[in-house]
């Protein structure tokens, strides 16, 4: 069947009927509604009792949509209802079109509560955190079992890149953790001869300087200021090579990528944590000895001597942590980087997510620890 102008369709008004013929099809859109225009002018206000479809040869969305227009979606519905000879393919076509316009499809807004908007926040954020969890979790797993398969196999062990990695994690983070560490221990001396002066008790700021460092400020102070800058880095590399699909040039070469890039990141951290750690608590010290010699009138000598005083135990619980610690951060900031979808965006998403969840995660380990260690008496 031909499908030129000349099979366009045709309205025939007689009356009160109405008599459809040929194609009523999107090709001939601008001839029909012409047509339908001149049959509307004709028909004027007066109701089609009668509609003859016998002839119609093709009829597509457009043409039945000129017909409801024409009818109107109550009336069309009605004609069509009881059409012997009518097919039922078009009938459901004419059905469809005519309750479409009758009743249009518009976005229906509804107002929700302030507290149900709330609670439906808190779960997308909790169900959220839960798969992260999952996934960190599987990662770990991951990262240990390569680990395992490696540690015998002298020939598969990267030194180059650990010892680049203790360099990059280690060495050029010495002069930031020690400068942090030391303010923040001249400001504990400050906060603790404040309040304690009021008892008559300033001699005692020693040994809060020295707990709290070697405890707490010490580890935690590191692990934070590693989290911001090391796993940050981590995301960003790992995330520019998912991005350039460097990533996937080393699978399709054969090579591990969990051994290849995260075992040495991984064991770096847990190198130069304890490191760092023990460099924030004596910078700390030296930071609260400080002020103890410049304001408290406390000597050198009576400072050592009370810090002799204080049990090992407390430098090996703030030791402790450091290596718990490390392997987190580096391993939130390496999943984060494998997690880039490969866009610019994406790396800076993830790398920000990467030091929020390594601080979380750092906070949420130093208080479980603290809560641990208080009900085992250490």
């Amino acid at each position: 069947m031909s499908s030129g102008v000349d099979n366009a369709g045709r309205l025939v008004p007689r009356l009160d009927s109405l008599s459809v013929t040929g194609d009523w099809t999107l090709v001939h859109y601008a001839t029909l509604q012409d047509q339908v225009e001149a049959a509307r002018a004709r028909i004027g206000n007066a109701e089609v009792s009668s509609l003859d479809l016998s002839e119609v040869v093709t009829l597509d969305t457009a043409g039945a949509a000129l017909l409801v227009e024409l009818l109107g979606a109550e009336n069309m519905t009605e004609l069509t209802k009881d059409a012997p000879d009518l097919p039922p393919a078009r009938r459901a076509l004419l059905h469809t079109v005519a309750q479409a316009m009758a009743k249009p499809l518009t976005p229906q807004y509804q107002a929700t509560s302030p507290l149900i908007d709330f609670l439906a926040r808190t779960g997308e954020g909790l169900e959220r955190f839960w798969r992260q969890q999952r996934l960190l979790l599987g990662f770990i797993g991951l990262i240990l079992s390569s680990l395992i398969a490696t540690l015998w196999r002298p020939g598969r062990w990267r030194i180059t890149a650990l010892v680049a990695q203790i360099q990059q994690t280690g060495l050029y983070a010495i002069g930031i953790v020690a400068l942090l560490t030391f303010l923040v221990g001249a400001v504990v001396a400050f906060l603790g001869a404040t309040v304690l002066q009021n008892f008559g008790a300033t001699i005692y700021t020693v040994d809060l300087i020295a707990f709290s460092f070697l405890r707490e400020f010490g580890v935690l102070l590191a692990a934070i200021l590693l989290a911001g800058r090391t796993a940050s880095a981590f995301t960003a590399q790992i995330g520019s090579m998912k991005a350039n699909e460097e990533i996937d040039a080393l699978r399709a070469l054969g090579l591990n990528t969990v051994e290849l890039l995260v075992l040495p990141r991984v064991l770096a951290l847990l190198m130069t944590l304890p490191i760092l750690t023990f460099i924030g608590m004596l910078s700390g010290i030296i930071g609260g000895a400080l002020v103890c010699l410049l304001v408290l009138d406390i000597s050198a000598l009576q400072f050592v001597i009370i810090l002799q005083g204080v049990p090992l135990k407390h430098f090996l619980v703030g030791l402790a942590k450091a290596p718990i610690f490390a392997f987190f951060i580096a391993a939130i900031g390496c999943l984060e980087g494998f997690k880039v979808s490969g866009s610019a965006q994406s790396v800076g998403e993830h790398t920000t997510s990467s030091v929020v969840q390594s601080i979380f995660m750092v906070i949420l380990l130093d208080a479980i620890a603290a809560l641990f260690f208080m009900e085992m008496g250490w």
